[in-house]
């Protein structure tokens, strides 16, 4: 069936601000959604109210809503915008479906003869009420856990006395396990109970038996309007059941699973979609397996929409789930459209993997200080990493090489846990270092048997861990020099890094290249294919390998390298790595805009990056996406391979920034400010100093290496004292002390965490505003984008405050010397491209705190609110092709916008609230006020010093 003729006008409904348990894979789904139905020529809509995302970007939809997600703001697009013929609920997560049922409830699409398309809503009350749900399936026959629905604290009591310990309570209606929890006692289970109760939207709990221990998967399907289904992916938790898939590490293709129970999982998977109700789109469908040789399957829950896991099928598989499900909603058929890989089959084909892929999560725990690092029902994760390779074991290694974690793979770096007793804990209660204390207990002789009986991970991944430390064990016998061929090789195949054997032989990493080099080992790339190479690819997406050399018969030896390299001048843009608090998706953002300006300027573009939630690494994003940690080895490869005019590092937050040194002293060319300017204004001491010589106030200040030397200049700048490490992003360990224990404990505690760091001590400026600015220089001229002050008082960190665009409360004096500072400090520090520098103001004296000149935080925003393209004009400016000069800016925006930060402190329930110098919040959104009498912004500005906390 082609595409429906009567829909021409849709709205898409996007996922708000960055939260933990819903985060930009949505950013990524709508962005593709809209460019979908945008080259069907039908007019897109959307509302969102995310600034640092692609999606609201005025170029991906023909109008952009930049409004808070709540139904008064659907009825003023729909007043608006009379033409809209449906709406498309799918893209935008839990957030988006709830939005729409709202609407639904109230009768706003009916009273506007606004269609909902991609979904039904039967489907999704079906889906999220567990009681309609649990009917149905048992209608189908599709076998679940026991489970009953309480909405009552009474009911629950009763269920749980039926059912006995443990148990699992979710609550409806809710994202990334809000308010889910596992309980082994009465007392743990009527505090959840209670929660769980409270947290539902609709005050209903689902309380099932807990199948600990069972294997648990999740399948992705399409289905469209002729019923005809097909499975993306599947994908296996290492993690058993009891961890929320967003925490688990995850494998696909599922790698311990009997073809005919995946058989009979994938026939329940359809009969699950077909039975939820009438609609075309996107569906994932969780399952639990018994561990044991019956391989029980039942059905755990179903997401009638793309979701975190849709984003990481279309990345391990190159199939663009969310393209293809907007294409579904509005009428075509499966074999109607083209396979997006080989662009001559059609999209009405299951993908086949020759490679696997490895997901691990990023956690951020050392921002909640005192929370809870258990991993349960609840999902913590703020970001997550893929690794492609071969193997199971290279997969493994690379995702955990881009974790950012300061660690170089699996064991071999002389990080692991050593005490027994700690590696048994670890093991019990899930962590954020599972995946590393698995390989510590193999090597202190723990038998997987026990590992096993602890953590029911499945011993398949075991032995693979066990290989792993085998080959550790036998390299660490052999010397630099003694070291032969093939067990080389074999460790590169199995991922491990040249740091990693360097550790094992006691040598240098330069010295395990070298001897790669000589034996002609060299790292080669595979094209994602997902047709097995059954059809030719044609999809520009690559990750690298090692290959055993093939002798043909005419006596050619060589390994196949499927990345041709071609002879255009080329950039290479470094992506910012898993997201993190401190380093969201505004550098995904930035990293975007950065390959698209420089395609306008008639360069290849190339992207390094290796999270799987982001339009970077979107096949169709950069014209070669290299889908590799974000490591220096996997950099200088590829760099090496592609032979680069240079590399955009400015982009790509700290991840990109820290190889910046590097790639200064191996010769290769950064584009834009140098690495001597960028590591001038991230080493605090040499900053202070160019200030100082251009007659420029900062606070008063002092650099200590340690605590001696610390305590000594508490004498010489009086409390309160802000204590802050160079090289860091998001206010990593900024504290603000007030007398010489705190400074000591803060000191010895930062040093041990960031050993040889260079510490800033300056004196806290109490009370004072604070203010920043971000502006373009080329060198010789500065343009200022935007003057944010915040509405909090200095001592906040400027990502977990409340930023007001344009300044509001700054006399002309004080904008004066803001200007004149921000011009001298561009100029002084060379830049070419982005700055951004911070102020304190107090007695309208202006002092700075501190500079960066690379992509900040706030530059989306800035774009969004005053309707300009400030990436776009700063990578033209970082390649030489423009000045600043060249540019005709306009910024428009009446009265005022405001970023806002969003916080997910809900997920840790006993932390301290309080805010300080160390970035908390986990996304942000975007409020336009017309004026200052605003009640929104009277409220913010009644509460700006709640929270300060030292």
């Amino acid at each position: 069936m082609p595409k429906r003729q009567d829909l021409k006008s849709i709205l898409i409904i996007g996922s708000g601000p960055i939260v933990i348990g819903q985060a930009c894979e949505f950013d990524y789904s709508g962005s593709q959604a809209l460019r979908s139905l945008r080259e069907d020529g039908i007019e897109t809509i959307l509302i969102n109210s995310n600034p640092a995302t692609i999606m609201t970007d005025p170029s991906m939809a023909d109008h952009v809503y930049l409004l808070p997600l709540n139904t008064k703001s659907i009825v003023q697009i729909l007043k608006e915008h009379p033409q809209i013929d449906a709406v498309l609920p799918t893209m935008g997560g839990q957030t988006a479906l709830n939005l729409c049922i709202e609407a639904d409830e109230k009768g706003i699409w009916e009273d506007f003869d606004v269609e909902i398309i991609g979904v039904d809503i039967d489907a999704i009350n079906i889906t999220e009420d567990r009681d309609k749900f649990r009917l149905l399936m048992e209608k189908i026959d599709v076998p679940m856990a026991p489970q009953a629905t309480a909405t009552s604290f009474l009911k629950g009591k009763e269920i749980a006395q039926e059912f006995g310990f443990p148990l699992c309570i979710r609550a409806s209606f809710t994202l990334g396990g809000a308010g889910a929890s596992i309980v082994y006692d009465e007392k743990e289970f009527e505090e959840s109970l209670s929660r769980g109760l409270e947290i539902s939207p609709i005050h209903e709990v689902m309380i099932d038996k807990a199948m600990m221990g069972w294997k648990e998967y999740e399948l992705e399907l399409l289905r469209d309007d002729n019923d005809n289904v097909v499975i993306i992916c599947s994908i296996e938790n290492m993690d058993p059941m009891g961890i929320h898939t967003g925490d688990s590490i995850t494998v696909a293709p599922a790698m311990t699973l009997s073809d005919k129970t995946f058989q009979k999982m994938r026939d329940m998977a359809i009969k699950m979609m077909r039975s939820i109700g009438e609609f075309a789109g996107g569906c994932n469908v969780q399952f639990a397996v018994s561990p044991d040789e019956k391989e029980d399957i039942i059905a755990i829950e179903i997401n009638p929409r793309v979701s975190r896991s849709s984003a990481l099928a279309s990345k391990a598989t190159g199939y663009p789930i969310a393209k293809i499900a907007a294409k579904l909603a509005v009428g075509y058929t499966l074999d109607e459209l083209d396979n997006q890989i080989t662009k001559s089959t059609s999209a009405l084909f299951e993908p086949t993997l020759d490679y696997v892929i490895v997901k691990i999560p990023r956690w951020n725990f050392d921002k909640f200080e005192g929370s809870d690092r258990t991993l349960g029902l609840q999902m913590k994760a703020v970001g997550e990493v893929m690794g492609i390779g071969r193997s199971f074991q290279e997969a493994l290694h690379k995702a955990t090489q881009s974790l950012e974690i300061k660690r170089n793979g699996i064991g071999a770096d002389g990080k692991g846990y050593k005490d027994y007793n700690q590696i048994i804990d670890k093991l019990k209660y899930a962590s954020w270092d599972r995946v590393f204390a698995i390989y510590d207990a193999i090597q202190m002789g723990i038998p997987l048997s026990k590992i096993h009986a602890i953590t029911k991970i499945d011993m398949w991944y075991l032995r693979q861990y066990e290989e792993l430390h085998e080959l550790e064990k036998e390299i660490s016998t052999y010397t630099i020099d003694t070291l032969d061929r093939e067990l080389l090789l074999e460790a590169k195949q199995k991922g491990y890094g040249d740091r990693q054997i360097a550790h094992m032989l006691g040598c240098l990493e330069s010295e395990v290249y070298k001897k790669r080099e000589e034996l002609k080992i060299k790292r080669i790339y595979k094209l994602v294919d997902t047709c097995a190479a059954e059809f030719k690819a044609q999809t520009p997406y690559y990750y690298s390998t090692f290959e055993s050399e093939i002798e043909t018969a005419d006596g050619e030896v060589s390994v196949s390298n499927e990345s041709v390299v071609s002879d255009k001048k080329k950039v290479i843009v470094l992506g910012s790595g898993p997201n993190r608090i401190g380093q969201g998706i505004e550098f995904d953002y930035c990293c975007v805009h950065g390959v698209y300006a420089a395609k306008e300027c008639g360069y290849e573009t190339i992207m390094i990056n290796c999270n799987p939630e982001t339009v970077s690494t979107d096949f169709d994003t950069a014209d070669k996406l290299y889908f590799e940690p974000v490591f220096w080895e996997h950099i200088y490869d590829i760099i090496k391979h592609e032979k680069p005019e240079g590399v955009i590092v400015q982009l790509g937050g700290q991840t990109a920034l820290k190889l910046a040194e590097k790639l200064e002293r191996y010769g290769i060319p950064i584009l834009g400010t140098s690495y001597k300017a960028l590591d001038l204004a991230e080493d605090r001491g040499s900053f202070s100093s160019l200030l100082k010589e251009n007659n420029i106030p900062y606070p008063e200040f002092g650099v200590a290496e340690n605590a001696e030397e610390a305590l000594a200049l508490a004498d010489e700048l009086d409390f309160p004292i802000l204590v802050r490490p160079s090289y860091v992003l998001g206010g990593q360990g900024m504290k603000i002390v007030i007398n010489k224990e705190e400074l000591l404990e803060h000191v010895v505690d930062l040093l041990r965490k960031i050993p040889n760091n260079k510490l800033l001590l300056d004196h806290y400026l109490e009370g004072a505003i604070e203010a920043e600015a971000d502006a373009i220089c080329d060198g010789e001229n500065v343009y200022i984008i935007g003057i944010m002050e915040h509405i909090e008082p200095c001592g906040i960190h400027s990502g977990d405050s409340n930023a007001t665009l344009p300044a509001f409360n700054l006399g002309e004096l004080v904008l004066e010397q803001i200007r004149e500072y921000t011009k001298t400090i561009a100029l002084a520090l060379d830049t070419v491209g982005l700055i951004n520098i911070q102020f304190a103001i107090k007695d309208d004296k202006v002092y700075i705190i501190e500079a960066n000149p690379r992509a900040s935080r706030t530059v989306p925003f800035i774009a969004k609110a005053y309707k300009e393209p400030y990436v776009n004009y700063a990578t033209k400016v970082m390649l030489g092709d423009k000045k600043v000069t060249d540019f005709d800016f306009n910024p428009q925006l009446e009265g005022f916008a405001i970023k806002q930060p969003v916080f997910s402190f809900n997920k840790f329930p006993n932390v301290n609230k309080n805010l300080g110098p160390e970035m908390k919040s986990t996304g942000e959104s975007i409020l336009f006020i017309d004026s200052l009498r605003d009640d929104a912004f009277y409220d913010l500005y009644a509460r700006r010093k709640m929270y300060l906390s030292k």
